[in-house]
């Protein structure tokens, strides 16, 4: 678990410059996504970050997640007639913030135990909100912890701005041509889904592992991440490239 250390203000301010940065045209939202969630993961203490956004016919969708595990979680949520808090948070508009999910068990069950069996122990969810409405949730998943209301300042600001960063690329198209990159954003990462199996395949390394050298190929060439995934499946780009000789098993 990352506990926060002690310039976390300096941490944020450099984190939100750098996606600042990311906010120019032609910016990926699959790209500003990720490393959002993975800035949480770095300023609160919680070991993993999802990101679940309304599609154009309201219907939330996974675009970002920090590890295999809670890409599962989330995608359980989205499966089940149960739901669970982060889609509470989704159709609330309102934080969800549970501490101890032995404790609270009784209104998401299943949720509750498939959390649990995943090693999860506390669950918080925070809104991407549009005035009263809620356009996504942040979620984060980790063992059993409360967060501090300076924690919970922290998350509300990054999940603003990633609100901030989806509603400017919203904004700048008709309502036609941002269904069109809503679909390419699900697109991307169905691609980059394929990609990690490739390379989990490849250098036999599990999905997290694969995902992450995936992710430094593209940083340390400064390409976005859906690009070099789609080169990966085309095979334009080697497994071998972007896997290490030292991680292969």
């Amino acid at each position: 678990m990352n506990a926060p250390s002690p310039d976390r203000d300096a941490q944020l301010a450099r984190r939100f410059v750098a996606l600042a940065d990311t906010l120019v045209d032609e910016y990926d939202v699959v790209d500003l996504l990720d490393e959002l969630v993975h800035a949480v993961v770095e300023l609160l203490p919680v070991e993993h970050a999802g990101l679940l956004l309304r599609d154009e016919d309201g219907n939330p969708q996974l675009l970002a997640s920090t590890s295999e595990t809670s890409r599962i979680l989330e995608l359980y949520q989205l499966q089940s007639s149960e739901g669970g808090p982060c889609l509470e948070c989704l159709q609330s508009g309102a934080p969800v913030l549970i501490d101890d999910l032995a404790a609270n068990a009784q209104k998401w069950p299943e949720f509750a135990r498939t959390a649990q069996a995943l090693g999860f122990e506390a669950v918080h969810a925070l809104p991407l909100r549009l005035r009263r409405d809620a356009i996504g949730a942040l979620n984060l998943f980790g063992p059993r912890a409360h967060l501090s209301d300076a924690d919970l300042q922290v998350g509300q600001s990054l999940a603003d701005m990633a609100t901030i960063g989806i509603l400017q690329q919203r904004s700048a198209r008709r309502a036609a041509v941002e269904a069109e990159q809503l679909k390419r954003a699900l697109d991307t990462r169905v691609v980059i889904e394929q990609a990690k199996g490739v390379l989990s395949e490849f250098g036999s390394v599990g999905m997290d592992v694969a995902f992450e050298q995936l992710r430094r190929y593209a940083r340390s060439r400064n390409s976005k991440l859906g690009e070099v995934a789609d080169s990966v499946v085309r095979r334009e780009i080697s497994p071998e490239e972007i896997t290490p000789a030292k991680d292969r098993h």
